[in-house]
Protein backbone atom coordinates (compact mmCIF):
# COMPACT_ATOMS: atom_id res chain seq x y z
CA UNK A 1 0.00 0.00 0.00
CA UNK A 2 2.75 2.33 0.83
CA UNK A 3 4.54 1.55 -2.53
CA UNK A 4 1.23 2.99 -4.11
CA UNK A 5 0.57 5.97 -2.20
CA UNK A 6 4.23 6.68 -3.19
CA UNK A 7 3.92 6.25 -7.30
CA UNK A 8 0.14 8.10 -6.88
CA UNK A 9 1.92 11.00 -4.97
CA UNK A 10 4.86 11.41 -7.38
CA UNK A 11 3.31 13.61 -10.13
CA UNK A 12 4.25 16.82 -11.60
CA UNK A 13 1.72 18.99 -9.48
CA UNK A 14 3.56 18.83 -5.90
CA UNK A 15 7.04 19.98 -7.36
CA UNK A 16 5.44 22.66 -9.64
CA UNK A 17 3.88 24.02 -6.68
CA UNK A 18 7.46 23.93 -5.14
CA UNK A 19 9.33 25.68 -7.53
CA UNK A 20 6.47 28.31 -7.57
CA UNK A 21 7.24 28.92 -4.04
CA UNK A 22 11.20 28.74 -4.40
CA UNK A 23 11.01 31.27 -6.81
CA UNK A 24 8.73 33.19 -4.79
CA UNK A 25 11.00 32.77 -1.61
CA UNK A 26 14.12 33.77 -3.76
CA UNK A 27 12.19 36.83 -4.88
CA UNK A 28 11.36 38.33 -1.24
CA UNK A 29 14.14 36.89 0.41
CA UNK A 30 12.79 36.30 3.90
CA UNK A 31 15.13 35.32 7.32
CA UNK A 32 18.33 37.55 6.40
CA UNK A 33 18.53 36.11 2.82
CA UNK A 34 18.14 39.60 1.33
CA UNK A 35 22.47 40.08 1.52
CA UNK A 36 23.05 37.08 -0.70
CA UNK A 37 23.43 37.31 -4.28
CA UNK A 38 20.48 36.80 -6.90
CA UNK A 39 22.34 33.55 -7.91
CA UNK A 40 22.52 32.81 -4.06
CA UNK A 41 19.02 33.39 -3.39
CA UNK A 42 17.66 31.49 -6.66
CA UNK A 43 20.06 28.30 -6.09
CA UNK A 44 19.24 28.09 -2.60
CA UNK A 45 15.11 28.26 -1.94
CA UNK A 46 13.98 26.33 -5.22
CA UNK A 47 16.60 23.54 -4.00
CA UNK A 48 15.58 23.60 -0.26
CA UNK A 49 11.61 23.70 -1.03
CA UNK A 50 11.95 20.89 -3.77
CA UNK A 51 14.03 18.78 -1.36
CA UNK A 52 11.61 19.30 1.40
CA UNK A 53 8.90 18.47 -1.30
CA UNK A 54 10.34 15.07 -1.94
CA UNK A 55 10.89 14.31 1.59
CA UNK A 56 7.26 15.58 2.67
CA UNK A 57 6.29 13.10 -0.26
CA UNK A 58 7.90 9.99 1.29
CA UNK A 59 6.19 10.86 5.00
CA UNK A 60 2.87 11.66 3.96
CA UNK A 61 3.04 8.80 1.52
CA UNK A 62 3.70 6.59 5.18
CA UNK A 63 0.61 8.62 7.01
CA UNK A 64 -1.80 8.31 4.43
CA UNK A 65 -0.30 4.21 4.48
CA UNK A 66 -1.32 4.20 7.54
CA UNK A 67 -3.61 6.59 8.97
CA UNK A 68 -5.78 7.54 6.00
CA UNK A 69 -6.18 4.35 3.30
CA UNK A 70 -9.79 6.04 2.15
CA UNK A 71 -8.64 9.72 1.67
CA UNK A 72 -11.33 11.16 4.26
CA UNK A 73 -9.04 13.49 6.42
CA UNK A 74 -6.36 15.47 3.94
CA UNK A 75 -6.41 18.22 6.43
CA UNK A 76 -5.24 15.85 9.18
CA UNK A 77 -2.70 14.34 7.19
CA UNK A 78 -1.40 17.82 6.13
CA UNK A 79 -0.72 18.47 10.42
CA UNK A 80 0.58 15.39 10.79
CA UNK A 81 3.02 15.62 7.34
CA UNK A 82 4.20 19.14 8.60
CA UNK A 83 5.17 17.70 12.17
CA UNK A 84 7.01 15.07 11.09
CA UNK A 85 8.63 16.77 8.74
CA UNK A 86 9.58 19.38 10.54
CA UNK A 87 12.56 18.01 12.40
CA UNK A 88 14.38 16.39 9.58
CA UNK A 89 13.53 19.99 7.04
CA UNK A 90 15.13 22.27 9.46
CA UNK A 91 18.20 19.90 9.58
CA UNK A 92 18.35 20.25 5.79
CA UNK A 93 17.67 23.96 6.15
CA UNK A 94 20.30 24.43 8.42
CA UNK A 95 23.12 22.56 6.38
CA UNK A 96 21.47 23.93 2.84
CA UNK A 97 22.39 27.29 4.39
CA UNK A 98 25.74 26.57 5.32
CA UNK A 99 26.51 24.84 1.76
CA UNK A 100 25.24 28.31 0.00
CA UNK A 101 25.84 30.96 2.12
CA UNK A 102 29.06 29.94 4.18
CA UNK A 103 27.18 30.79 7.55
CA UNK A 104 23.96 29.85 9.48
CA UNK A 105 21.11 32.49 8.67
CA UNK A 106 19.43 31.26 11.85
CA UNK A 107 20.18 28.48 14.68
CA UNK A 108 18.21 25.34 14.41
CA UNK A 109 15.63 25.77 17.98
CA UNK A 110 14.70 29.48 15.28
CA UNK A 111 14.05 27.15 12.14
CA UNK A 112 11.06 24.41 13.40
CA UNK A 113 8.56 27.09 13.68
CA UNK A 114 9.35 28.98 10.12
CA UNK A 115 9.83 25.54 8.70
CA UNK A 116 6.61 24.14 10.58
CA UNK A 117 4.65 26.80 9.00
CA UNK A 118 6.01 26.68 5.68
CA UNK A 119 5.47 22.62 5.73
CA UNK A 120 1.87 23.31 6.62
CA UNK A 121 1.08 25.49 4.05
CA UNK A 122 2.45 22.93 1.55
CA UNK A 123 1.06 20.06 2.63
CA UNK A 124 -2.46 21.44 2.56
CA UNK A 125 -1.83 22.50 -1.42
CA UNK A 126 -0.47 19.64 -2.20
CA UNK A 127 -3.40 17.62 -0.24
CA UNK A 128 -6.17 20.41 -1.22
CA UNK A 129 -5.15 19.46 -4.78
CA UNK A 130 -4.94 16.42 -4.94
CA UNK A 131 -8.35 16.14 -3.57
CA UNK A 132 -9.73 17.80 -6.29
CA UNK A 133 -7.96 15.57 -9.32
CA UNK A 134 -10.89 13.18 -10.45
CA UNK A 135 -10.27 9.68 -8.76
CA UNK A 136 -8.18 7.23 -10.27
CA UNK A 137 -10.12 4.23 -11.94
CA UNK A 138 -9.12 1.08 -9.75
CA UNK A 139 -7.68 -1.24 -11.49
CA UNK A 140 -9.80 -4.29 -11.63
CA UNK A 141 -12.72 -1.43 -12.99
CA UNK A 142 -10.15 -0.56 -15.87
CA UNK A 143 -9.09 -4.00 -16.65
CA UNK A 144 -12.79 -4.47 -16.85
CA UNK A 145 -13.98 -1.27 -18.64
CA UNK A 146 -10.59 -1.13 -21.04
CA UNK A 147 -9.81 -4.08 -24.43
CA UNK A 148 -7.46 -6.54 -24.12
CA UNK A 149 -4.32 -5.95 -26.24
CA UNK A 150 -4.17 -7.43 -29.84
CA UNK A 151 -1.06 -9.59 -29.05
CA UNK A 152 -0.28 -9.93 -32.79
CA UNK A 153 1.26 -6.26 -32.50
CA UNK A 154 3.87 -7.31 -30.05
CA UNK A 155 5.58 -9.60 -33.29
CA UNK A 156 5.72 -6.98 -35.61
CA UNK A 157 8.81 -4.09 -36.15
CA UNK A 158 9.12 -1.47 -33.81
CA UNK A 159 8.48 0.70 -36.72
CA UNK A 160 4.99 -0.35 -37.72
CA UNK A 161 3.72 -1.26 -34.12
CA UNK A 162 1.45 1.35 -33.63
CA UNK A 163 0.18 1.51 -37.64
CA UNK A 164 -3.32 -0.21 -38.75
CA UNK A 165 -2.79 -3.44 -39.91
CA UNK A 166 -4.51 -3.79 -42.98
CA UNK A 167 -4.31 -7.66 -44.04
CA UNK A 168 -1.91 -10.70 -43.45
CA UNK A 169 -0.48 -12.74 -46.40
CA UNK A 170 1.08 -16.54 -46.00
CA UNK A 171 4.25 -16.50 -48.31
CA UNK A 172 5.74 -20.32 -47.53
CA UNK A 173 6.86 -20.09 -44.10
CA UNK A 174 6.65 -16.72 -43.34
CA UNK A 175 3.85 -14.12 -42.93
CA UNK A 176 3.63 -10.28 -44.95
CA UNK A 177 1.90 -8.22 -42.54
CA UNK A 178 0.13 -5.20 -44.45
CA UNK A 179 -0.41 -2.41 -42.59
CA UNK A 180 -0.88 1.74 -43.08
CA UNK A 181 3.25 2.20 -42.95
CA UNK A 182 4.30 -0.53 -45.61
CA UNK A 183 4.49 -4.41 -44.92
CA UNK A 184 7.18 -6.84 -43.66
CA UNK A 185 7.99 -10.64 -43.26
CA UNK A 186 7.68 -12.11 -39.58
CA UNK A 187 7.85 -16.27 -39.27
CA UNK A 188 4.75 -17.30 -38.24
CA UNK A 189 1.94 -19.37 -39.01
CA UNK A 190 -1.82 -17.93 -40.02
CA UNK A 191 -3.53 -19.99 -38.53
CA UNK A 192 -1.59 -18.17 -34.95
CA UNK A 193 -1.38 -15.32 -36.34
CA UNK A 194 -5.62 -15.09 -36.72
CA UNK A 195 -5.41 -16.23 -33.23
CA UNK A 196 -3.77 -13.13 -31.59
CA UNK A 197 -5.22 -10.95 -33.95
CA UNK A 198 -8.02 -11.03 -31.69
CA UNK A 199 -9.57 -7.79 -31.02
CA UNK A 200 -9.32 -6.17 -34.52
CA UNK A 201 -12.48 -7.06 -36.45
CA UNK A 202 -11.19 -9.30 -39.48
CA UNK A 203 -11.36 -12.70 -41.12
CA UNK A 204 -9.85 -15.25 -43.13
CA UNK A 205 -10.87 -14.67 -46.63
CA UNK A 206 -8.10 -17.49 -48.21
CA UNK A 207 -6.38 -20.24 -47.20
CA UNK A 208 -3.24 -17.68 -47.52
CA UNK A 209 -4.89 -14.25 -46.72
CA UNK A 210 -6.50 -12.64 -43.58
CA UNK A 211 -8.18 -9.03 -43.88
CA UNK A 212 -9.33 -6.77 -41.59
CA UNK A 213 -12.50 -5.18 -42.28
CA UNK A 214 -11.78 -1.93 -41.79
CA UNK A 215 -9.10 -2.00 -44.68
CA UNK A 216 -11.52 -2.69 -46.83
CA UNK A 217 -11.73 0.18 -49.69
CA UNK A 218 -13.97 -1.82 -52.73
CA UNK A 219 -15.17 -5.44 -53.54
CA UNK A 220 -14.60 -6.87 -57.02
CA UNK A 221 -16.86 -10.02 -57.93
CA UNK A 222 -16.61 -12.42 -61.21
CA UNK A 223 -16.42 -15.97 -61.71
CA UNK A 224 -18.14 -17.22 -58.75
CA UNK A 225 -15.10 -15.78 -57.16
CA UNK A 226 -14.53 -12.07 -55.17
CA UNK A 227 -11.46 -9.66 -54.76
CA UNK A 228 -11.19 -7.69 -51.73
CA UNK A 229 -9.34 -4.06 -52.68
CA UNK A 230 -7.66 -2.40 -49.63
CA UNK A 231 -6.12 0.30 -48.52
CA UNK A 232 -2.74 1.13 -50.36
CA UNK A 233 -4.25 -0.77 -53.55
CA UNK A 234 -3.90 -4.21 -51.57
CA UNK A 235 -5.77 -7.20 -53.61
CA UNK A 236 -6.93 -9.94 -50.99
CA UNK A 237 -9.10 -13.08 -53.18
CA UNK A 238 -11.60 -14.50 -51.63
CA UNK A 239 -11.74 -18.29 -52.04
CA UNK A 240 -15.13 -20.00 -52.95
CA UNK A 241 -14.33 -21.94 -49.91
CA UNK A 242 -14.39 -19.12 -47.63
CA UNK A 243 -16.89 -16.99 -50.04
CA UNK A 244 -20.18 -17.80 -48.22
CA UNK A 245 -18.78 -16.61 -44.69
CA UNK A 246 -17.78 -12.78 -46.45
CA UNK A 247 -21.62 -12.94 -47.40
CA UNK A 248 -22.74 -13.80 -43.86
CA UNK A 249 -20.40 -10.67 -42.79
CA UNK A 250 -22.07 -8.26 -45.23
CA UNK A 251 -18.32 -7.48 -46.66
CA UNK A 252 -19.95 -8.23 -50.17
Amino acid sequence: MFRTDLAQSMRPMPFLLAIVAGLLLAYLAPFGTGTATIAQRYTYWPGVIVLGTVLGILISSAMVAVFDREGRRPLLMALLTALALTPTGSALVLVATRAVFGMEVMTYAMLLGPVFLLSLAMSGLNYLAERRRPPATAPAQAAASSPEPVRFLARLPFRLRDADIHAVEAEDHYLRVHTARGSDLILLRLSDAIAELEGIEGARTHRSWWVARAAIEDVRKGDGRATLVLKGGIEAPVSRGYLPSIRERGWL
